[in-house]
């Protein structure tokens, strides 16, 4: 038997999710069992088990989306790949159990040099940052970049991608401890978004306004985001953890010549599954390199795996919240 978090029925407060016990199942062809060592929480896997996410598996369902653990069992075909290999998974649920069976080519091999947390903390973030700067952002070396819940795991992972191709980056979050946490990763300048924003980004770019917005958020921020662009900006469309989905008047696009980018990293790779390898590889390449250094802010076992839930829904968790095995 092996443990697994279960969403057996969709609430707002997460009490349809429970630890269940369940039968350890042989790999079938062309599939590998990890045993897993730890496994990231993103605010999707929060949507999931409240039905608010664009994805909505079928009842019931284990989240998760990204881990990291050890080759327990091999299924028939596989090749490449052996018992006791440390590898990263990602996929789009499924995640939070100690034992999974996935498709060996969701699998990648661990950067040695991370830790079983690090590893599960990257995948889902630094695609995310990886699509919508690169791919979807073109950001420039030289160009400003604004960066929203940026303590969060997806926005730590946009600051330290902007620095390391050259931006100028600003980044917003809600507390005094978000903001010195992002002050000492090497944020150019940090803002506190509880008070607004726009007056300081305009300071700061002496009235020009940012190249790149890259909001998580949605909501007000998206709303005031629009009064910071740039002529020829780019604002990057990727979430919505305020909770409400904002829109805008097609004047100000036009009027100040910036353009509304929707980001989705996963769908990107399905859609162009050339350059989605591409992207895959280039991240990883990064962390075997040793440049991505994920924040883990909350790490906790599998039996308070639901208190993790309520702290990044919460927005208590700088950084990544991790569950481990």
């Amino acid at each position: 038997m092996s443990r697994a978090l279960l969403c057996t029925a969709l609430a707002g407060d997460f009490s349809g999710v429970q630890i269940v016990e369940r039968d350890v199942l042989p790999p079938g062809p062309g599939e590998i069992r990890v045993r897993m060592r730890a496994a990231a929480l993103n605010f999707p896997d929060l949507l999931m088990t409240q039905g608010k996410y664009q994805l909505k598996p079928e009842l019931p369902f284990t989240p998760g989306m990204e881990g990291a653990g050890e080759i327990e069992a091999l299924g028939a075909g596989v090749h490449g790949l052996a018992v006791g290999d440390h590898v990263v998974v990602a996929s789009r649920y499924g995640m939070m159990a100690e034992r999974v069976n996935v498709p060996a080519a969701a699998l990648r091999p661990k950067a040695q040099a991370m830790s079983w947390a690090e590893a599960a903390s990257y995948p889902a973030a630094w695609l995310t940052a990886y699509v919508s700067l690169v791919r979807r952002g073109s950001l420039q070396a030289g160009e400003t970049l604004l960066v929203h819940g940026a303590a969060g795991g997806v926005g730590m992972a946009a600051v330290d991608l902007g620095l390391r191709m050259g931006a100028t980056v600003i980044a917003t979050a809600g507390s005094q401890a978000k903001l010195d946490v992002l002050t000492l990763r090497g944020a150019h300048h940090v803002i506190n978004s509880a008070s607004g924003f726009r007056d300081e980004v305009k300071q700061l770019t002496h009235g020009r306004g940012v190249d790149v917005v890259y909001d998580p958020v949605g909501g007000d921020v998206f709303d005031e985001s629009v009064r910071c662009m740039a002529f020829d900006g780019r604002l990057l469309v990727i979430g919505f953890t305020s909770g409400r989905i904002p829109s805008v008047s097609v004047n100000m696009p036009l009027i100040k010549g910036f353009s509304v980018v929707g980001v989705r990293a996963g769908e990107y790779g399905r859609q162009f599954p050339e350059k989605g390898r591409e992207n895959v590889a280039a991240v990883d390449r990064l962390a075997h390199e040793g440049k991505i250094k994920p924040h883990v802010g909350l790490s906790v076992p599998l039996s308070q795996a639901v208190d993790a839930f309520r702290a990044l829904s919460e927005r208590r968790v700088i950084g990544k919240a991790v569950v481990t095995f």
